[in-house]
């Protein structure tokens, strides 16, 4: 009789101990060493996050490098353990024991429950004490009374977490996903409970806590004082929902602005969405594929770009304004600043999808009914007003929808385009063009920081699409 060996997690070469005892052992062996090298790695990263690079983030850049002249002993460069216990900042003498904490199971069997048992809570415990003293110390000291009361005032303060604090809050996440992939969820598979973990800290980090903090900010004075009595006040403000724009000269509040833009941004775009799905299904257009390449492409470009483009266009030192200038004597005028403006430019922006949207719609007409229409002896119009247009209406509606939302979400089009500053102001001169406009900087710096994020968006989208297709795991759908 074979003695069936239990695998438990995690990948392993062992399964039936008759065919070789020290060959079993062996195997054992090698899990456990490769169990420990996980656990080493990071370790490794943690204690490089604790005790060699900056705690805190750099004012002028961690690749400036000009904080390698304070470095290591800098209050502003030095690494968290000289922080600690050279510049008095004990909130972050628990993560040095916490780093420590893996020696203690070193060389354990990984299917000891011990193991996952104690990896589970150093990193639980790493990450609630590198979070936690970030969230209760700010820039001017404690940011609960509660904790000064207890604790008394602090004289000392800290600035935003660096490379250094990034390394170690991963280093205990990763430890933390590792004890739970010993302890069996999702098979063991640690590469997949990293990943989930990994991308629930991303979004924790960069959507939900964002969030809650605009909405809690809503709540508060200037103090940071809970005063509800504060939102309803600004909730019911007159620039919000004032109509003075029926009575007078004056301008309605936001909310009925922005829903009146929307409206009107939904229609223009559904019908032009419409008319380039017929152009592509119903007719011998010869550039079909342009088309479509060129209603494409402003998906993937940020929205204020179009906004942008409409400025170097038709603003007071545009390409098309000094064009009607030179050639008609028309005087150049500010009349792309406003409500003219964002709707052209929110119109261009999503058109294209509403186009994607309503090409499938007309696609799904049977063109039979259509041609029976024709055979009646109905003309085109009346063949697309009775027939055609009440198959397509859902369709129409669902894009007017899709170009009503986007209209209220965007920022950047009102921004660039709504008021009556020149933020991206061009105008001529000597040399040429001159870029005079207080906004370029921040569009170049925003530009830069596209470039950047464009492959790590990619990157933790295609492991998140990956995580959601082929694995199975319990709270996948709220996931």
């Amino acid at each position: 009789m074979w003695d069936v060996v239990p695998r438990g997690p995690g990948p392993c070469c062992c399964g039936f101990a008759g065919i070789n005892p020290a060959f079993v052992a062996g195997c054992a062996q090698v899990h456990v060493n490769a169990i420990d090298r996980d656990v080493a790695l990071w370790r490794g990263v943690g204690w490089i996050g604790f005790a060699i690079l900056p705690w805190y983030g750099i004012y002028d850049g961690f690749w400036s490098f000009g904080w390698l002249a304070g470095f290591p002993l800098g209050s502003d460069e030095a690494p968290g353990f000289i922080q600690a216990f050279l510049h008095d900042r004990w909130w972050l003498v628990p993560i040095l024991p916490l780093l420590l904490a893996p020696l203690a199971i070193w060389r354990r069997n990984p299917y000891d429950p011990l193991f996952a048992n104690a990896l589970i809570v150093i990193g639980a415990l790493g990450l609630a004490v590198t979070v936690g003293q970030g969230f209760a110390i700010g820039i001017s000291g404690w940011e609960f009374a509660l904790l000064e009361r207890a604790f008394g005032p602090l004289d000392d303060r800290q600035f935003g977490m660096g490379y250094g604090a990034v390394l170690v809050t991963a280093a205990f996440l990763f430890l933390l996903t590792r004890g739970i992939a010993a302890r069996g969820v999702i098979k063991g598979d640690v590469f997949v409970v990293g990943a989930i973990g990994l991308v629930i800290a991303l979004v924790a980090a960069f959507i939900f806590f964002p969030v809650v903090t605009i909405l809690l900010s809503a709540f508060q004075d200037d103090a940071g004082n809970v005063a509800p009595a504060v939102f309803a006040r600004k909730f019911v403000s007159p620039s919000i929902w004032g109509l003075d724009c029926l009575t007078g000269p004056v301008t309605c509040g936001v909310a009925w602005n922005s829903l009146w833009m929307a409206v009107l941004v939904g229609f223009s775009t559904t019908v032009l969405g419409l008319a380039f799905a017929l152009v592509v299904t119903r007719t011998g257009f010869r550039a079909k594929r342009m088309l479509r390449v060129l209603t494409v492409l402003p998906i993937i470009t940020p929205p204020f770009v179009i906004g942008l483009a409409v400025i170097l266009l038709f603003g007071r030192s545009g390409a098309v304004t000094e064009a009607l200038h030179a050639v008609f004597g028309i005087e150049p005028s500010r009349w792309i600043y406003g409500l003219p403006g964002i709707w052209l430019a929110q119109t261009l922006a999503f058109t294209p999808i509403t186009f994607l949207v309503l090409i499938g719609v007309v696609e799904g007409i049977s063109p039979s009914m259509e041609e029976a229409a024709l055979t009646l002896r109905a003309d085109r119009w009346r063949t697309f007003r009775t027939v055609s247009l009440p198959l397509m209406r859902p369709g129409l509606a669902n894009a007017f929808l899709l170009g009503f939302i986007e209209s209220l979400a965007d920022f950047g089009n009102p921004m660039v385009l709504g008021g009556n500053v020149q933020a991206f102001g061009i105008t001529t001169g000597q040399h040429g063009l001159l870029w005079t406009g207080s906004a370029w900087n921040s569009f170049w710096t925003t530009l830069q920081i596209a470039i950047v994020s464009a492959p790590l968006t990619a990157g933790v989208g295609l492991l998140t699409a990956w995580i959601l297709v082929r694995q199975q795991f319990v709270g996948k759908d709220t996931f």
